[in-house]
């Protein structure tokens, strides 16, 4: 928290410190100006903005040698049926059998093995789609 008197105090160090930082460099604005001379068109034109339009037509690059990039490759496909069906596997599997026996719903026995399977199939199958390598601590997605 800072008094009353802090702010005065603070504005005088900040002085000092500008004040003592460095050379300061000696600027002769009198001389630069006495220097300098009008813009002067060559002969055969008569005014400096056509001069300066002549330049800039000259700086232009040509179309031949514009850079253009390589085509982009393809999007992969995404594989999102399997992914769904696998994930749902996951999740909405066990939350039927925790319904069905919850509420002792009487089922045949294979609509039972049939969630098992389910569940059991879309982690083995999310396991196998898992990448082999581990993920580098440094790659945040982008491409160059």
């Amino acid at each position: 928290m800072t008094t009353p008197g802090d702010e005065g105090r603070t504005e005088l160090a900040w002085r000092e410190i500008v004040e003592h930082y460095g050379e300061r460099p000696v600027l002769h604005d009198d001389e630069a100006a006495e220097t300098r001379e009008p813009a002067t068109a060559p002969d055969g034109i008569e005014d400096v903005e056509e001069l300066d339009d002549a330049e800039d037509r000259e700086d232009e690059i040509p179309a031949v040698e514009r850079f253009h990039p390589p085509a982009a490759p393809p999007f992969p496909v995404p594989r999102t049926w399997q992914r769904g069906v696998a994930w749902s596997g996951i999740l909405v599997a066990p939350a039927l059998a925790l319904v069905i026996g919850l509420f002792s719903f009487y089922v045949h026995p294979l609509v039972g093995w049939g969630l098992v399977i389910w569940f059991v199939g879309g982690f083995l199958y999310l396991v196998r789609e898992m990448p082999r390598a581990p993920r580098d601590p440094w790659d945040d997605g982008s491409r160059i």
